[in-house]
């Protein structure tokens, strides 16, 4: 039993909490409960850990005091994108925050969107070779202290345990920030031989990380993931398995979360604590920010070194990778493809494909329209689709349309009386609003019916796919001096030029402009280039933009 958790070199970043500041803007209304940065105010200013994006943006503003069971509402994402994104995940039930200020409850809707990612993952993280297995999430601190880029990376970021049992412990323990450390001291203990090479595994896991500014699913204490952690014989088994799994997120984005990610190598600066390379897919969010949704890194022997991890062949450390995508990833869905209205989720990953909602005025017609809409819902189930029957009678057709509209639904499906006369349906699609969305007649008949359906949503993915590289392609802006990198990122947009200056310039880029290089995209233009800080010759084009 861990009886205490200090943080003593913390404490200066703690801050009282706070209540939600108050806007005269018209917002969306829905009769539900009060909105998730009201929670803030409840919560007890003796677990306060590093103020969130929101307590930062309320000094700046008034805020009114939590307001009961008034209606909750929807920042327009235009006016205050950071109001919007936590609007959204309390009206669409996605999170809430935990008692320890910097910590989130992720509600089944949130979870659902998680387990989505993970039945893709696993499936092919288990197609590629790797297994699944878990490793404690207390760490010796002697252990973080055997690779130095690793301890000076992460140390102030480390949740550390002093006192266990009512007794202060001999050694701290780290709460698992990463496992790199606690994977290698096994390691060496399973790899005896080049027989034992490759060793491939995977956990699905917790991790805590004590961040200065915290926002829900984006950058939380505690959060989940997946770890990856391989162990090679040779140096291009280790890269070709690091280029692997990043392809792997780069398919996932695409494929599943419509999101169109940049893959790439990171810059020096950027790579992470202990890697030689850090590879990692960048997207673009609603408001132009880069959000870091994966990464993979190559290892080379550096922890390998440091723990004795070693093949007794010919006595050779191992090569080693690891690589994780956490739930930031469903930030990033919100953030990409949400609007006024709230959520807009892509069909692979919604855990509700489809919302059925039946439609009656007089009693004698319940019985009809709630058969049908049964059997839609069978016909639909029946044909491996995720699908919802509103059959709740407390509120109005209406307010049921907005409330799964905002939970973004990608279909709705509408049953009234004369549909069961007609056999037909109303279909309406969540990423075209109103009327144009909407499709009349719709033969209920199940092979018709699943036939519409499916190809409904599959055009949905589509175009939320084609609409985030349209966003994404508009917003990025080819440069060739630091003067126009600086005018590109002054005006909210990604910047793209040539880069071949000091780890020291691109210090200067961030500290002036608030930027830092994204990535070295794996597609490079060809022709010569000339580094846009230096004008000496650049054999690559780098990505610059603000990110969360």
């Amino acid at each position: 039993m861990v009886s205490s958790l200090r943080l003593p070199t913390l404490t200066s970043f703690f801050s009282p909490s706070f209540t939600r500041r108050s806007t005269v803007s018209p917002r969306r209304r829905f009769h539900l409960r009060p909105p998730l940065a009201a929670g803030f105010s409840a919560q007890s200013a003796a677990s306060s850990p590093p103020e969130t994006e929101n307590q930062v943006d309320s000094k700046k503003s008034s805020r009114v005091q939590d307001r009961g069971n008034t209606d909750r509402v929807i920042t327009p994402r235009s006016q205050d994108f950071n109001a919007w994104y936590l609007d959204v995940i309390a009206n669409a039930e996605l999170a809430d925050y935990g008692p320890v200020r910097g910590t989130m409850v992720i509600r089944p809707y949130g979870y659902a969107i998680w387990e989505a990612i993970q039945d893709y993952l696993n499936v092919k993280f288990k197609e590629t070779g790797h297994s699944n297995m878990y490793f404690p999430q207390f760490i010796p601190y002697s252990f973080i202290e055997k690779e130095a880029s690793h301890v000076e990376g992460f140390s102030p970021e480390l949740a550390l345990v002093t006192v266990g049992g009512g007794k202060e412990l001999e050694e701290k323990l780290v709460v698992r920030p990463t496992s790199e450390t606690i994977v290698n001291h096994m390691f060496t203990q399973w790899i005896h031989s080049y027989r034992d090479l490759p060793l491939m595994i995977n956990q699905w896991a917790n991790v805590t990380r004590w961040e200065m500014r915290t926002k829900p699913f984006v950058r939380t204490l505690e959060f989940l993931w997946q770890e990856g952690h391989t162990a090679h014989a040779t140096p291009e088994e280790a890269e070709k398995e690091a280029l692997q799994m990043i392809d792997v997120y780069t398919k996932f984005a695409y494929e599943q979360a419509a999101i169109p990610v940049i893959a790439g190598r990171k810059s020096k600066v950027e790579t992470f604590a202990g890697a030689n390379k850090t590879y990692t897919i960048e997207a673009m969010m609603g408001d132009r920010k880069a959000l870091q949704a994966g990464t993979s890194h190559n290892l080379g022997q550096n922890f390998s070194r440091a723990f004795g991890t070693q093949e007794s062949g010919q006595r050779q450390h191992v090569w080693q990778t690891s690589w994780a995508v956490s739930t930031r990833f469903v930030g990033g869905i919100i953030m990409t493809h949400g609007d006024d209205t709230g959520l807009m989720l892509p069909p692979r990953i919604a855990p509700i494909q489809v919302v059925i909602v039946p439609i009656w005025k007089k009693i004698d017609e319940k019985t009809g329209v709630l058969d049908a809409a049964t059997s839609v819902a069978e016909t639909l189930k029946t044909a491996g689709l995720k699908v919802k029957l509103d059959d709740t009678d407390q509120r109005t057709p209406g307010w049921k349309f907005n409330f799964w509209e905002m939970k973004g639904v990608p279909l709705r499906i509408e049953i009234g009386p004369r549909d069961v006369s007609s056999g037909s349906v109303v279909i309406s699609r969540r990423d075209i609003p109103g009327k144009q969305g909407k499709v009349f007649g719709i033969s209920m008949e199940p092979s018709v019916l699943e036939a519409y359906v499916k190809d409904r949503l599959d055009e949905i993915q589509s175009s939320l796919l084609q609409r985030a590289i349209s966003f994404r392609d508009s917003n990025i802006v080819d440069v060739s001096s630091y003067e126009e990198l600086k005018e590109a990122i002054s005006l909210g947009k990604w910047a793209r030029g040539p880069w071949s200056a000091s780890d020291a310039d691109e210090l200067r880029v961030k500290e002036e402009t608030g930027a830092t290089i994204r990535c070295f995209p794996f597609e490079q233009p060809q022709g010569t280039k000339t580094c846009l800080m230096t004008g000496s010759p650049a054999e690559e084009v780098a990505i610059f933009a603000k990110s969360y």
